[in-house]
């Protein structure tokens, strides 16, 4: 939520009846994370998004998501359940080392910033005509469409 407050704030002149707010997890790249996306609809647009991805990862510098208990118990002792957007510091430094030069909040945000206002119709074409990772001003994750695919898949839900 904290992170969410601090999303660019976006304009919709549309009915606020015709709003609806979606949230759902998935999987956006691969297969150690999952995804929470969180979507704001006029049943046609994106009006807004928002990512974050919890991933289990070992660390004393890393925070673990609270109430996680569940989740760790049968898993090797140290490790925990993360939310990338909370240990972007630590997500990001790791993404450095294989050469990234934006952190991970950053791409989620990039993403974000790249939906809002667009059709779904839009949105289909572009992961449909396998868009480039660089198609999205600011991100530099391989995947992002595959982010955007998730985004897409929780608007039409």
């Amino acid at each position: 939520a904290k992170a969410a407050q601090n999303a660019t704030a976006v304009t919709y002149e549309g009915s606020l009846d015709a709003l609806t707010l979606k949230s759902a997890l998935g999987s956006a790249h691969g297969t150690k994370c999952f995804a929470e996306t969180t979507v704001l609809t006029d049943g046609e647009k994106v009006v807004l998004a928002f990512i974050d991805e919890y991933q289990f990862m070992s660390g004393d510098e890393l925070i673990s998501v609270p109430n996680a208990e569940n989740y760790v118990a049968s898993l090797a002792e140290g490790v925990k359940l993360v939310s990338k957007r909370v240990d972007t510091a630590v997500y990001s430094a790791k993404m450095a080392t294989a050469g990234s030069t934006v952190a991970i909040d950053a791409n989620y945000d990039a993403i974000q910033a790249h939906v809002a206002g667009k059709t779904i119709a839009e949105l289909e074409a572009e992961i449909a005509g396998e868009m480039a990772a660089d198609a999205v001003a600011g991100a530099t994750l391989v995947d992002c469409a595959g982010y955007i695919g998730v985004i897409v898949n929780v608007a039409k839900a």
